[in-house]
């Protein structure tokens, strides 16, 4: 089974994304000296995986922690 494609990496530019290996893109083992193949937030923008095709290739978005407006762990009584 092929690894999650990830939907916002932090550096898409230092990696080739043409296989499953995600390779440094500056010693990939299976381009053969070529260029890296681009991650589609950096052809088609960063709401790349709403277009047809793309929801299932995605990790899935982990959503942040959010505090209440009383304060974390506290009770009011």
């Amino acid at each position: 089974m092929a690894k999650r494609f990830p939907a916002a990496p932090a550096h898409p530019e230092r990696n080739c994304w043409g296989c499953e290996h995600y390779c440094a893109a500056n010693d990939m083992r299976c381009g053969n000296g070529s260029d890296r193949t681009q991650h589609p937030i950096e052809v088609l923008g960063a709401e790349w995986m709403k277009q047809a095709g793309y929801e299932d290739l995605c990790e899935p978005a982990v959503a942040a922690p959010v505090a209440s407006a009383a304060g974390v762990g506290l009770e009011r009584r």
